[in-house]
């Protein structure tokens, strides 16, 4: 598959270089645009099932909404003194040496990466599947797959060409979409205050589920679920190579975009509340969507939960766009740097874009849909190998302070609350690590031992790289 598109650039032009296409509002549209996928729709049932109490959710939400603040606030002083392809590997290569950054490349294409795009494309079949003409996506189609699954490799190849055929052009699609899923946002929060009438209640966010599972272990599994639904503020680092004005438009976008989404994430989760209890919002399958149609067939009004599915179904595919574009440039940057097979830094001489990379990491992407499938199982895995290099990436912050103070570099963004906010998103990324690895034994050892294979696997690239 690599050596087919060997004659993507030519020797008119730069072959491992992307041009700075991506301004302020496509970046904050990125991060909000990413975060704001399926998990504000979807997640709340698998968090209420975990701690049981209303007022409990809330106060997950808030926690989850805080750690990524924290991140988002870090990064924004890495990624703007170092904007450069490839986020967190970057950051982690230079602090840590070669092997590090190696090993947090090879994470996220194996597997954070990966399960993160499979879970996004089996929440949209998971949407369109609750309409009755996509009714047969749990029917039996060929090689073990439904035609779910089916569904969803086909979204994902598409959202794919879209990213291959112009960087710009996706962002621009995206920040389309974004607003479109902004303005459902606010339009659930408009009918559910507005129109529920004695169908809402304050005294909906202190009532309890009976079966949750509740303590610590609870609240960790609901803290999980809420960090996906959060997941996608990093996103914007592996691209900030390809951003105009760096240094100014990437804090913008980072805080600015988390900022947004946790105001529309405490509006989506009250609106909700008010209107569903905790037993019935743990067997609301789409909360939202229920929600919607709850307070609406009040009014004599039956397709509430139709058009927020068909919002939802939007704002996933904004998600796809987003996550594949930013993704890519992962693998990207580590063949730049000849740590990585090098068709993988291939830029398409038409299109300008990471073409190899964006088709290989769809194809390990649909290994894992045709593999696991399961929504809930995706994102695990997704946040486990995620949350390592969030933490690792993060405490680079230390380092470069460090060194950029000895040698006088001057800084255009400091993390404000420094050194606690860097330190408390941290422990919280050890205290994740080590619950899933506690909570989930055989899935989170199986993703151990994947990065643990990258260590061969980054020996071989290196005696490659040092005998050229």
């Amino acid at each position: 598959m690599l050596r087919c598109i060997h004659r993507m650039s030519t020797p008119t032009q730069p072959q491992h270089e992307l041009p700075r296409v991506l301004g302020a509002r496509h970046a904050i549209s990125i991060v909000v645009g990413i975060i704001i996928g399926s998990g504000i729709f979807l997640v709340p049932r698998e968090m209420i099932a975990a701690v049981g109490k209303s007022s409990t959710l809330y106060i997950v939400w808030i926690v989850g909404g805080l750690l990524s603040l924290f991140g988002a606030l870090t990064y924004a002083e890495i990624a703007a003194s170092r904007p450069a392809y490839g986020g967190e590997y970057a950051f982690i290569r230079e602090a840590y040496g070669d092997l590090t950054g190696f090993l947090h490349m090879w994470t996220w294409w194996t597997i954070a990466k990966p399960a993160s795009i499979a879970s996004v494309v089996s929440a949209l079949v998971r949407t369109l599947a609750t309409f009755a003409v996509f009714s047969f996506f749990n029917n039996p189609a060929f090689l073990h797959m439904n035609w779910g699954q089916v569904a969803a490799l086909i979204a994902l190849w598409l959202a794919t060409w879209l990213d291959i055929v112009g960087t710009r052009r996706a962002a621009n699609a995206q920040l389309g979409l974004t607003l479109l899923k902004v303005l459902l946002i606010v339009a659930i929060g408009l009918i559910c205050f507005g129109l529920a009438g004695p169908l809402g209640t304050v005294h909906n966010f202190s009532t309890v589920f009976i079966g949750a599972r509740g303590g610590v272990g609870g609240f960790m599994v609901a803290l999980i679920a809420a960090l996906w639904a959060y997941d996608g503020w990093s996103d914007l680092a592996a691209l900030a190579g390809e951003v105009e004005q760096p240094k100014r438009n990437l804090p913008i976008a980072l805080i600015g975009g988390i900022v947004i989404v946790g105001g529309l994430y405490m509006l989506t989760n009250a609106a909700i509340q008010y209107v569903m209890p905790a037993a019935a919002l743990a067997a609301a399958d789409r909360p939202a969507a229920d929600a919607v149609r709850n307070v609406l067939s009040t009014h004599g009004i039956g397709w509430g939960a139709a058009l927020v599915s068909i919002g939802m179904a939007v704002s996933i595919t904004a998600t796809l766009i987003a996550t594949t574009l930013s993704g890519a440039r992962i693998g990207f940057a580590a063949a730049r740097d000849k740590l990585f097979f090098q068709n993988i830094a291939r830029v398409h001489p038409k299109y300008q874009t990471p073409a190899v990379s964006l088709i290989v990491q769809s194809a390990i992407s649909s290994l894992l849909i045709f593999a696991i499938g399961r929504f809930q199982a995706l994102f695990s895995l997704a946040i486990f190998a995620e949350w390592i290099t969030y933490g690792l990436a993060v405490s680079t912050v230390f380092v470069f302070r460090h060194r950029d103070t000895r040698t006088g570099k001057p800084r255009d963004f400091y993390t404000p609350g420094y050194p606690v906010v860097p330190v408390v998103f941290i422990v919280a990324a050890i205290a994740l690590t080590i619950f899933q690895l506690y909570d989930d034994p055989k899935n989170t050892l199986l993703g151990c031992l994947v990065i643990v294979l990258g260590v061969p696997v980054f020996f071989y690239f290196d005696r490659k790289r040092k005998a050229t």
